[in-house]
């Protein structure tokens, strides 16, 4: 299915929805056309995903961004508000009122951001990123050093070079974000999780993830976070759903209410659904 984004009519964002249960979108690095993109092995990762999670949730996943089967968006106007506005648009054409987050890595620094802009979240999971003491600065500086000669990693989903300029606006629209403030005023359910070997490193700068969260921990406990650090994992535990679902999992069941569809079956039976 495509919804244009309501910032560029013009521009559609292809996205897909895999199971009957409650709403869970699952954000960058996972996408809706994975197979397509990474070929066999990407498929079996996504399917680790689905075979884990739509036995509860509704998944919703999305080309994005300018990824997959969605049509590119112009690597300047890649702002956060973009990115926000964008995906609770597709949220939205997905019948998804209030919905789980869960993103890593970007995906994760996305998620922060949505919980910012929008009381729509049910629960928040912030994988592979510090909620408190994000890299921002250090994330810029790398993307900007790499600019003119983009990773193999990132050109194994970007269509051309010149996208790889879109991460170097997101993180310059973010770098005056009051990240402390906004951080204390979630409310909804908020998990981070880690590899306990998670720090990175973007163009030779060196990107803490796992230190900052560590570091972090007891003050995000505090604020009603759960903290989940998961040992010998590095920042591509993501690619890896036997290690992190399980434990995301958990924390889901516990803080997201289960949908009519899938109570114990009365008048009304369940009935599941595939798209």
């Amino acid at each position: 299915m495509r919804v244009a984004s309501p910032h560029d009519r013009s521009r559609a964002i292809h996205f897909e929805i895999h199971g009957d249960g409650t709403p869970l979108l699952l954000g960058f690095p996972m996408m809706a056309s994975h197979a397509e993109t990474f070929g066999q092995e990407g498929a079996a990762v996504l399917r680790g995903y689905l075979e884990r999670l739509t036995d509860r949730y509704r998944v919703l996943l999305v080309d994005y961004p300018s990824i997959g089967k969605s049509d590119t968006i112009p690597p300047g106007e890649l702002t956060a508000d973009r990115v926000c506005a964008d995906l609770l648009a597709v949220a939205a054409s997905a019948g998804f009122d209030r919905f789980a987050y869960w993103g890593h890595s970007w995906g994760g620094a996305v998620g922060l951001q949505l919980a910012s802009r929008t009381e729509r979240l049910s629960a928040l999971i912030c994988s592979g990123w510090p909620p408190l003491g994000g890299p921002y600065a250090e994330v810029l500086q790398g993307a900007r050093l790499q600019v003119a000669n983009p990773p193999a990693y990132a050109m194994a989903v970007l269509r051309d070079p010149g996208q790889y300029a879109q991460w170097v606006t997101f993180y310059e629209s973010i770098q005056g974000w009051t990240e402390a403030d906004a951080v204390a005023r979630f409310a909804c359910p908020r998990l981070a999780v880690f590899g306990s070997a998670g720090d990175s490193d973007a163009g030779g700068v060196a990107i803490p993830i796992a230190s900052r969260i560590r570091a972090h921990r007891a003050e995000l406990e505090g604020m009603g976070w759960t903290v989940r650090e998961i040992p010998d994992r590095d920042h591509s535990m993501c690619l890896d759903p036997a290690a992190i679902v399980p434990v995301v999992r958990e924390f889901l069941d516990a803080v997201v209410p289960v949908t009519e569809a899938l109570r114990p079956a009365g008048p009304r039976a369940a009935k599941g659904r595939n798209t």
